[in-house]
């Protein structure tokens, strides 16, 4: 079986020698050495991740297959505190509905199921150095890829169905710009640092959808607590800062922008 066909279901069974023979493997495929094996806990079972590092760059081992992703609307209801939070959001003008649950509606990906293939992920984002349009070259120039939009919610989540990476909840109390106490400041389950901060944007290979952050714009403009942190939520599109990316205004601009490289294997 070739490594770009192992599934996540598969590598849940892996046990310990058997992940590491992959991992071995994977980074033999890729000029890389294998840096770190490690097994957590995630969705009530064990789950391996692992890093890789090639030419001076860290990537985690990110298993595919079919996954389901994007937000099931249908099955979630927002806690009391929530919707108080995004009212007062409304009452301010900002906000694409008149209940959270409207406005999550016009900022997640539906929920789907798709066929990924196996790959090895960035560990961290990096600055773009070209514009957008310029950036597959420059990435393919190093044997890179910018990610799909699929792709990077399946690395962000995980396999989990909350709305952040994290869970269903975000503090309240407090926006996310300058926090060091929440969710968002640990490693995700593969072991990326991703959807951790709002004023990382980061881009895929998808001109329809940007990921991760907003620039910083829910946060500087002072929409409220719980727009504040949605940015970073697996499934979110973030699609005016789409408009903003994409559009006459950053046209120009890539340093303010990030995407996370993947390996094929």
């Amino acid at each position: 079986m070739s490594l770009a066909d192992l599934t996540f279901d598969q590598w849940r069974t892996f046990e310990l020698p058997t992940a590491r023979r992959v991992a071995e493997e994977a980074a033999g495929l890729v000029g890389g050495r294998v840096i770190l094996i490690e097994t957590t806990e995630h969705i009530g079972a064990p789950l391996h991740h692992v890093r890789i590092e090639r030419n001076g760059q860290e990537f985690a081992l990110i298993p595919g297959g079919p996954v389901s992703l994007g937000f099931d609307l249908d099955r979630w209801q927002p806690t009391p505190q929530q919707a108080a939070d995004y009212a007062e959001s409304l009452e301010q003008g900002f906000g694409y509905g008149p209940d959270l649950r409207a406005h999550l509606a016009q900022v997640l990906s539906p929920r789907r199921s798709v066929v990924l293939a196996t790959v090895l992920m960035a560990v961290k984002d990096e600055n773009l150095t070209e514009l957008p349009a310029d950036m597959p070259a420059a990435l393919a120039a190093r044997g890179l890829r910018m990610p799909s939009p699929d792709e990077w919610e399946h690395a962000c989540g995980a396999g989990a169905d909350t709305l952040f990476r994290w869970g269903n909840d975000c503090p309240l109390d407090r926006i996310p710009y300058g926090d060091r106490t929440g969710s968002q400041n640990q490693l995700n389950a593969f072991g990326l640092r991703i959807a951790y901060d709002t004023y990382r944007t980061e881009l895929t290979s998808d001109v329809t959808a940007v990921h991760g952050g907003d620039g910083g714009e829910s946060v500087c403009g002072g929409y409220g607590h719980m727009l504040a942190w949605l940015p970073m939520a697996t499934a979110n599109r973030n699609p005016s800062m789409v408009e903003f990316v994409y559009g006459p205004d950053g046209e120009d601009l890539c340093e303010d922008f990030s995407t996370r490289p993947v390996l094929a294997l």
